[in-house]
């Protein structure tokens, strides 16, 4: 039951990875797709099963940085393989693996100027997302990411806009993503996705906002993403569009130890995309236990008000964008450092 049951619902899954065997593992369960990240990436370099690769990219004299997008990229289009069938079957609305573009376009000290990084996050989606045909380019909804969405989408490139926590940077990016298709020639093809992170917001709100009732506490996240899932609905229902554009629940592994591991995938049962990490497929998988769709579903109107009242919408995009920026760069920076003591090993073992 579990995984086959949650996706009876209405729900799609796709994998939190794009580990080879994860992959194969989970698509045979039933997810349709997948996402890839730094951190990903760098698990998989540490199983040792890139180091082929990796030993034929040194002898060609490629440097660290051009070794971890040839990976990314090899990585992410294998997974495209094994997903591609779905994307034929479903004509284009399904079977996605998401591609990140560089995560350093936002670090902190070595981030460009605004007007420079909306460029380099043109160039770089139109590079890697261009004639990639199950594969979604990931920008984050910084400024700068927000503001090259027009032009990416102009140019056919398909988008998960990730790192969402608010409404003002999904209603910006849902605008900014069909100012863009209305540019193209044809929306047969059109797809977005907008990926909003659910579980970083509960552990916000247990750390800025203590006062919430334990009614309230804990569930901030879920109602975020509900309200956010309702106004997508509500703006494509009469664009009459031949794929979805839907929300991806994102960030959907919990981080309490109190808390069950199905809890974010049971509340967002029902609709559109769950992104779920594999230690959390594993979990829902061994609860053996039938889902029925939640989404549409709100916790009382007592907590909603007690919501609204004590949580400041703006102060957490803030904290949990400043937060979500160095989680975006630093994993980049890891790999990079990763990659470069591989190839210290690599050399070593000649």
């Amino acid at each position: 039951m579990s995984l086959k049951s949650l996706i009876a619902t209405g729900t799609k899954l796709w994998l939190d990875s794009v580990d080879p065997s994860a992959v194969k593992k989970n698509f045979a369960i039933g997810a349709t797709g997948a996402t890839s990240n730094p951190i990903i990436i760098a698990d998989i370099i540490k199983t040792g099963q890139c180091d082929t690769r990796i030993g034929i990219l040194m002898e060609q004299g490629l440097d660290d940085e051009a070794i971890a997008w040839d990976l990314t990229d090899h990585l992410v289009s294998e997974a495209q393989k094994v997903f591609r069938p779905v994307w034929d079957r479903t004509k284009g609305n399904d079977g996605f693996v998401s591609f990140e573009l560089d995560p350093l376009l936002e670090d902190a000290q070595l981030a460009p100027p605004h007007a420079e990084r909306v460029k380099r996050y043109i160039e770089l989606g139109k590079k890697w997302g261009i004639g990639r045909a199950n594969r979604l380019t990931k920008v984050p909804a910084t400024e700068a990411g927000l503001d090259a969405l027009e032009e990416l989408c102009a140019a056919g490139v398909n988008v998960n806009v990730t790192l969402i926590f608010s409404e003002r940077q999904y209603k910006s990016a849902r605008e900014n993503m069909w100012r863009g298709a209305q540019r193209r020639k044809s929306l047969d093809q059109f797809k977005s996705v907008y990926s909003i992170f659910i579980s970083r917001v509960d552990v916000y709100t247990e750390k800025h906002v203590p006062q919430l009732s334990p009614s309230a506490q804990g569930v901030v996240g879920i109602v975020n993403v509900k309200r956010l899932w309702l106004l997508n609905q509500q703006f494509w229902r009469d664009k009459k569009l031949p794929l979805q554009q839907e929300i991806v629940f994102a960030s959907t592994g919990t981080k309490k130890p109190s808390d069950p591991p199905d809890k974010y995938v049971d509340a967002l049962a029902g609709s559109d995309i769950q992104t779920n990490p594999p230690a959390t497929n594993d979990a829902v998988e061994k609860l053996n236990k039938k889902y029925a769709r939640k989404i549409d579903q709100m916790p009382p109107r007592v907590v909603l008000d007690e919501i609204d009242a004590k949580v400041d919408v703006q102060k957490l995009e803030d904290v949990l964008m400043s937060e979500g920026k160095a989680k975006f760069a630093d994993p980049h920076k890891a790999l990079l450092k990763l990659i470069a003591e591989k190839r210290g090993v690599l050399a070593e073992a000649k």
